[in-house]
């Protein structure tokens, strides 16, 4: 008979289940665990698969969305009290600095995580269908590829909030090369500034795109990304072992199960069976995997509350339309384009090639869309599924990771060696003083 529980055991227990039978049964009573399967395999739990990536950018979501939540009731989106009101989280709010500090931390590192997660995912082919049946990986691929999309407008709309010198400008430079997209150009700058200069307009779209519509936005593919997973199998690593796994005979259970259909020639009643021991691969979701994310989560929010403390959110003045800084960058994430903007502006006699729509439009736009159509281009086999680095992948490996190293050549080149004017200066070199005096 089983013992009676305490108020708290049975609060808990579907966390700490104590049988294989309460373990299959929290998946389906408790309605955070009935997100998972009851099973996972070991090698999905495994720290260097997928280095839990995923994982970590839904945690990184999880705490942008509380601390913004805060936010909104701090913050007044006016031009007039924008950045008075940021100054007073600054240095009025109680731990206002911290909480605006670990917003802003915890956008970037959802930038750069998100793409860490599509590296992986690439370099192990998990956008690829494996051996089960009804699979579509390569359209939970390209959901990805607008995840990351949606992430890096979400975090670049919200890089004007704090109105100031850095905000306005990075702001500018990122809508001047939205502007040389071929004909649409001009009409997606001003639909998105509200006009044709930053100003209240331009504050208020950006507010309701950052608070509202992009998290809904992200929310909704997220959602759907997961249920995707759980559709194809889980990570595409359990293909891989599936491969590997061999039949085992096993005894038939003595019931009443055979039909005229099961009497062939050469054999009874007592057809051999044969299974895949799955034990030997899997575990039960609760409490392995949810032990795990409690591990991620809290080292998500620490690492994340590290660097807050280490990396305070900077504030310089007040944005001023009439003082340009020298030079304006763009947000980091966006500094390779920038770059690339400024590598492929040059004149061939009198004629000047626009740099801004070959880099910042039809070098990303070619990217994106490779991107989208990849898996379907792919022709490894599926013994390449769920593989770190498989030797029949290795020549597009080799291009991706090529792909990848120019975006972060360039990024490292845009963020510390652009000076005044955009001239290029090693990282000895000192800067000259602005405005030159003569």
């Amino acid at each position: 008979m089983q013992a009676k529980r305490s108020i708290w055991e049975k609060a808990v227990w579907t966390w700490l289940p104590a049988s294989a039978r309460e373990a299959g049964d929290s998946v389906v009573r408790n309605f955070l665990l009935h997100w998972f399967p009851a099973k996972v395999s070991r090698e999905s739990l495994s720290w260097g698969y997928s280095f839990w990536l995923g994982t970590v950018s839904a945690m990184l979501f999880l705490i942008l969305t509380v601390t913004g939540t805060v936010l909104m009731f701090l913050y007044v989106p006016s031009v007039e009290r924008a950045y008075l009101s940021v100054k007073d989280l600054e240095y009025a709010v109680s731990f206002g600095w911290f909480l605006r500090g670990l917003h802003r931390i915890s956008a970037h590192l959802m930038v750069a995580v998100v793409f860490m997660h599509m590296v992986r995912v690439f370099l192990t082919a998990a956008y690829r269908n494996g051996t089960a049946t009804n699979q579509n990986r390569p359209l939970n691929w390209i959901v990805g590829v607008a995840l990351l999309l949606v992430t890096l407008f979400l975090s670049f709309t919200g890089y004007l909030l704090p109105w100031d010198q850095l905000a306005y400008w990075a702001i500018t430079v990122g809508t001047n090369i939205a502007k040389a997209a071929p004909v649409a150009g001009e009409w997606m700058r001003f639909i998105l500034l509200g006009g044709n200069t930053i100003e209240q307009n331009t504050l208020i779209r950006f507010y309701v795109l950052h608070c509202f519509f992009l998290p809904l936005v992200v929310l909704v593919l997220f959602s759907y990304h997961m249920w995707r997973v759980r559709k194809d199998g889980g990570l595409a690593c359990v293909d891989k072992e599936s491969l590997g796994q061999k039949k085992e005979e096993a005894v038939p259970i003595p019931s009443k199960t055979y039909s005229l259909l099961g009497i062939t020639s050469g054999t009874t009643v007592h057809v051999k069976t044969s299974l895949v021991d799955e034990d030997k691969h899997t575990v039960r979701s609760s409490p392995n995997l949810t032990r795990r994310l409690l591990v991620v989560t809290l080292a998500t929010l620490a690492v994340a509350s590290i660097l807050t403390l280490i990396a305070h959110a900077p504030l310089e003045e007040a944005a001023n339309p009439a003082i340009t800084p020298n030079p304006a960058k763009a947000p980091w994430y966006f500094l390779w384009l920038q770059e690339l903007v400024t590598i492929t502006t040059f004149s061939i006699g009198g004629f000047t090639i626009n740099g801004a729509l070959i880099g910042g439009i039809i070098v990303p736009g070619i990217l994106v869309a490779a991107a989208i159509a990849w898996p379907y281009f792919d022709k490894s086999s599926v013994r390449a599924v769920g593989v770190w680095f498989a030797m029949e992948r290795r020549r597009q490996n080799l291009v991706f990771l090529l792909v990848v190293l120019f975006i972060l050549v360039l990024t490292v080149v845009g963020t510390f060696l652009r000076g005044p004017y955009w001239h290029f200066y090693w990282p000895w070199e000192h800067w000259p003083e602005m405005p030159k005096k003569f």
